[in-house]
């Protein structure tokens, strides 16, 4: 599976900062638990500072990001004032670069003149479809040329590209998200996450959805179809670093999230998924059985084989009517592969039996 080096995340959130209007599934503050609130250079250099010092000292790459609004479209000032805050820590060696998000129609010369001498190595484009008509029923006011143009113009300065793109949103498909998952891995980002639409409180969404305008995904369809657009990724080398929204303090409230398929640990279960296709693929071909197996996986996926409460095992089972399943962990194996074999007695020490 694509894996990178992950960076060492400071995140400064501006919930809507620099947002035209309000696009139909958002509700920043629910997401990000934070109310949109004016930076002060104060405040800013605390909370940085409170980052850093709780990295350990085996620390890896630090970058300053700022989320949860549309950094270009904020007015020239307070991109500066931001940046030149954040660019200290560059300065002095604390922090390696700065990164942020932002809509893919702010991203035009002018703008990206603006912070072309600030240590920015980063720049994430909120791009949520490839279909126009998606997007407009998403009020998103932006087309999906208008994405095309900006990853020219950030290829062009060599900015490492994000793209984040949102299934079951209103009006897609299954299909109009895939052929959006083909048209983003076309455009050779560097990473890509990928979000389900989820019915929020407070966003335009959770009207529509009061008066059964919209119905969102299932949490079992949502998995499935985030799996597939995973593995298109992947087949393209292109990592996937998120798959679901982090889990929050303001996301665990029961009025947050009227309905969607929320599961706060979202991209385990996308995994657990891909393992258990693996799974049953091998066990397939290896028909008949042994009614007691052994599977080996590298140790860093034993919960995914698993299965959340081990059901995957139990499908397993009842599929192929065996009796016992032993997971054995082996480091000798890639984080892709998966070993079937007969049950060695003398692993049982070292193995999980279900």
């Amino acid at each position: 599976m694509a894996t990178t080096h992950k960076p060492f995340i400071i995140p400064v959130f501006l919930p809507n900062a620099g947002c035209p209007h309000q696009c139909a599934f958002c509700n920043q503050t629910a997401i990000t638990g934070e109310r949109q609130k004016k930076n002060s250079s104060e405040k800013l250099n605390s909370y940085i500072n409170e980052f850093i010092n709780y990295k350990g000292p085996q620390r890896k790459k630090i970058q300053i990001s700022f989320y949860g609004g549309n950094f270009l479209g904020l007015k020239k000032d307070y991109v500066c004032s931001l940046l030149d805050e954040a660019s200290k820590f560059v300065r002095q060696g604390r922090v390696d670069s700065l990164r942020f998000s932002t809509r893919p129609d702010t991203i035009d010369k002018d703008r990206l003149d603006i912070i072309k001498d600030y240590p920015v190595s980063t720049i994430e484009l909120g791009v949520q479809s490839m279909d126009d008509r998606v997007l407009a029923m998403s009020r998103r006011g932006h087309t999906a040329v208008d994405t095309e143009k900006a990853v020219c113009l950030l290829k062009e300065r060599n900015y490492e590209i994000g793209i984040q793109m949102m299934v079951g949103l209103p009006g897609d498909s299954d299909t109009g998200a895939f052929a959006t998952g083909r048209r983003i891995a076309g455009l050779y980002p560097d990473f890509v996450r990928i979000y389900p639409t989820l019915v929020l409180d407070k966003s335009p969404l959770a009207g529509w959805y009061r008066k059964g305008e919209y119905t969102p995904l299932s949490l079992q369809k949502c998995v499935s179809l985030v799996k597939r657009l995973y593995l298109l990724f992947e087949e393209k080398n292109i990592t996937v670093i998120r798959m679901g929204l982090q889990a929050s303090e303001s996301l665990s409230k029961e009025s947050t999230i009227l309905a969607g398929p929320w599961h706060p640990a979202f991209g385990h279960l996308v995994f657990s998924e891909i393992f258990l296709d693996k799974a049953m693929a091998a066990m397939e071909l290896k028909n008949p059985l042994h009614n007691r197996i052994s599977i080996k996986v590298n140790p860093k996926n034993i919960s995914r084989i698993r299965g959340l409460n081990n059901s995957n095992i139990e499908i397993l089972k009842k599929r192929f009517n065996i009796k016992s399943i032993q997971i054995i962990p082996d480091s000798n194996l890639t984080e892709n592969a998966l070993l079937i074999e007969p049950p060695i007695e003398s692993d049982f020490v070292s193995g999980v039996v279900c």
